[in-house]
């Protein structure tokens, strides 16, 4: 697989992740939505049946445990690390995000898009245009 183009690995896995979305909506009418799924789970926040929880902890233990044995069989290059309050910060911001935009790229960017939401549609272009703008000020602050 590391022989392939990037371009086309990149399709590969966005085809993946598009079939993995249509799965989930044609076999069970979920939107495959990360924060939502994950939100559902959490202690005091769900109100969803048992059978309800069992589909979507067995999702998110996919998609840990299929990103875990791809990246053992694919040995994907090693990205620098960068300093845990570091980390720590962006995940609080992405959190928050979430929260603020009333789901995450994967709801909005995905699923959303794909049903056609507006909203989706005007979350992504957002979550997109800040993207740019802070490689952009990243890259010209040096």
């Amino acid at each position: 697989m590391n022989t392939l183009h990037p371009y086309l690995q990149s399709s590969l896995g966005g085809l993946l992740i598009g079939l993995a979305s249509w799965w989930l909506l044609a076999a069970l009418g979920r939107v495959t939505g990360i924060s939502g799924i994950t939100a559902a789970l959490l202690p005091g926040r769900s109100t969803t049946p048992t059978d309800d929880r069992a589909w979507r902890l067995a999702y998110l233990l996919g998609l840990i445990g299929g990103g875990a044995l791809f990246t053992l069989w694919l040995q994907p290059p090693v990205t620098a690390l960068r300093p845990l309050p570091l980390l720590a910060l962006a995940g609080l911001l992405v959190g928050f995000g979430t929260v603020l935009g009333s789901g995450c790229t994967s709801g909005h960017g995905v699923c959303g898009l794909g049903r056609r939401s507006l909203r989706s549609l005007v979350a992504t272009a957002t979550f997109m245009g800040t993207g740019f703008a802070t490689v952009g000020l990243t890259r010209w602050l040096g």
